[in-house]
């Protein structure tokens, strides 16, 4: 398989449609995560019934497009349109520039109250006491580290394993954002879920924070990724938004509130940084994008070079 004119193909979907709004396979996929849970989530044993759900919920579903993937290796173009369908699906490159454009808009208008708003639909903080910087802040802190998880981690796992890699990263990746809360109702059940996104997202966080690196301010962001990433209560989102912080010379970080707690973070970026603003957010989104930017031609130089090396 190609799987550079099948992320050439995703992109373009991705470009043209977006996200499926009404008719997203995962829509449906949430709704059975859900009526699970509330099933289970109960009781003792909690986090034997987190494995024991995230083990029903992931292996048919894998299996079945580990199936169905066989059943078209002889057909190359159905294998072509197989995979970038669902490599499609799998990704949120538009989603993402969409989020983040709806609170660059107002934030640049000095509209607080709806840039805090449409930031609350992409960050589990409180937003309704946060001031411009710390929107800008929090919007770019959330494209960075979004940008590994809808991106590059859904290409990662499609090269490494095919269209059953990328289902299985993002019904995982899906299953932790429904799941992965410290909270009293999803500590225990949710902990597989976690630890499962974890162990998925660490080398596509790592390559991920290289290319931010590569595509920004080089040395800024590698030092950043070294000194600050690893203080991060995230093994994977640390690496990247510390050295997207240093990649965009931003400071990022620090204290905010979820629900009724103060938590404290590190800071990212170098001590000269700028605070960020509402073209910090616009100034992630072209990190990200020149990112991807640089995966696919490294993708294309790769398969274009042993498919050449074929005939001399």
């Amino acid at each position: 398989m190609f799987f550079s004119i099948c992320l050439l193909i995703a992109l373009f979907l991705d470009r043209v449609f977006g996200e499926a709004k009404n008719l997203h396979p995962l829509v449906g996929f949430g709704k059975l995560a859900t009526n699970l849970e509330h099933k289970l989530n109960t009781g003792s044993l909690r986090k034997l019934k987190g494995v024991l759900a995230l083990t029903f919920l992931l292996a048919p579903i894998t299996a079945l497009f580990f199936f169905i993937e066989t059943l078209t290796l002889s057909e190359p173009i159905a294998q072509v349109a197989l995979a970038s369908f669902v490599l499609y699906t799998a990704m949120g490159w538009q989603s993402l520039r969409e989020h983040a454009q709806a609170i660059i808009t107002p934030l640049r208008k000095r509209h607080l109250g709806e840039a805090r708003k449409k930031l609350s639909l992409i960050v589990s903080r409180d937003t309704q006491h946060l001031t411009p910087e710390n929107v800008a802040s929090a919007g770019t802190e959330s494209v960075l580290e979004n940008g590994a998880d809808a991106i590059f981690s859904a290409i990662f796992w499609f090269i490494v394993a095919g269209v059953p890699g990328v289902v299985l990263y993002r019904l995982a990746n899906t299953l932790d954002a429904m799941w992965g809360y410290k909270d009293h109702r999803f500590h225990e059940f949710g902990w597989a879920a976690a630890r499962l996104d974890d162990i998925l997202n660490y080398l596509p966080a790592r390559l991920t924070a290289l290319s931010y690196a590569i595509c920004g301010k080089t040395r800024t962001a590698l030092s950043c990724w070294k000194n600050q990433g690893k203080l991060w209560k995230s093994p994977n989102a640390g690496p990247v938004m510390a050295a997207g912080a240093g990649a965009l010379e931003l400071k990022l970080g620090g204290d905010t509130h979820y629900a009724s707690r103060l938590e404290q973070r590190p800071l990212l970026g170098p001590q000269t940084g700028d605070s960020a603003y509402a073209q910090s957010i616009q100034d992630a989104l072209g990190l990200v994008n020149k990112s991807l930017l640089l995966w696919t031609v490294t993708l294309v130089s790769v398969e274009a070079y042993f498919f050449l090396s074929r005939f001399y």
